[in-house]
């Protein structure tokens, strides 16, 4: 996406890129209910339209007050976007407040990021210091993406996650730090945010599978040991039920 000499967008081009971004508001949003309601009152499409403009000055030289366009569309959005990052056309930015884009950042073509996404540096990179979005990338609210990384094509963030590597196309990313899930080669469902698969819940269970074997193997039984086939909501039981009897050991002391 990044040329070593960047193209200056052009009048004509601003417009169809912010068409774009209307038509992605009114397509994946189902609260959009109008253009008008989307240009007048969506702090994520008001702010792209600010970007755009101030990119073009920026890009013509003006960098002064490319970076006061920037930071008024700050103060009246929510939304954090360096006049010299590199944006393609219809993204979303959904709500927006909290949201920031850093100086070489780059946003392939219909990505869509939620509030409080940060596309940041690491702090001790020079050049090239911020991640990379290919197409169609999906990042959840509240995701902070850091580093000259890039996120491939059609992959999602999942809520609060910190990546900090590389993640390949058709990919599922969750957890601090962001661990990569793969989902058998298909692609995953474009808007879901909560049905992501949980990489840490499954590794408690393997390990409570593998302590109940030792358990039987030792002879120990245990009325309030879970079943690893009765899930999250067995351990919770299990671990009401062990503080429970503390208490009341504690109490008969």
């Amino acid at each position: 996406m990044g040329e070593s000499k960047r193209h200056i967008p052009t009048l004509k081009e601003i417009r169809e890129a912010k068409r774009a971004d209307l038509r992605a508001v009114m397509d994946k949003d189902p609260a959009a209910t109008s253009e008008w309601s989307v240009k007048h009152t969506y702090a994520g499409y008001k702010a792209l339209s600010a970007y755009r403009f101030a990119n073009r000055l920026y890009l013509k030289g003006f960098v002064t007050l490319a970076k006061l366009v920037s930071a008024r569309a700050r103060k009246k959005t929510g939304v954090e976007i360096h006049p010299a990052a590199l944006l393609g056309k219809g993204i979303m930015i959904d709500h927006g407040s909290g949201v920031v884009i850093g100086e070489t950042a780059e946003v392939g073509d219909g990505c869509v990021l939620y509030q409080g996404v940060t596309l940041g540096g690491t702090g001790k990179d020079t050049g090239k210091r911020h991640p990379t979005l290919e197409n169609d990338v999906m990042v959840s609210a509240g995701a902070k993406v850091l580093g000259p990384l890039t996120v491939g094509e059609h992959s999602k963030i999942g809520a609060g996650s910190v990546v900090l590597k590389d993640v390949p196309p058709y990919s599922t990313v969750v957890g601090v730090p962001g661990r990569v899930v793969k989902q058998d080669g298909r692609r995953v469902a474009d808007m879901d945010q909560v049905l992501l698969p949980d990489p840490i819940l499954a590794e408690f269970l393997r390990i409570n599978r593998r302590l109940q074997e030792l358990e039987r193997a030792a002879g120990i039984t245990d009325a309030a040991a879970m079943s690893v086939s009765d899930g999250e909501g067995a351990a919770e039981k299990a671990a009401e039920k062990a503080a429970i009897r503390e208490f009341e050991e504690e109490s008969d002391k």
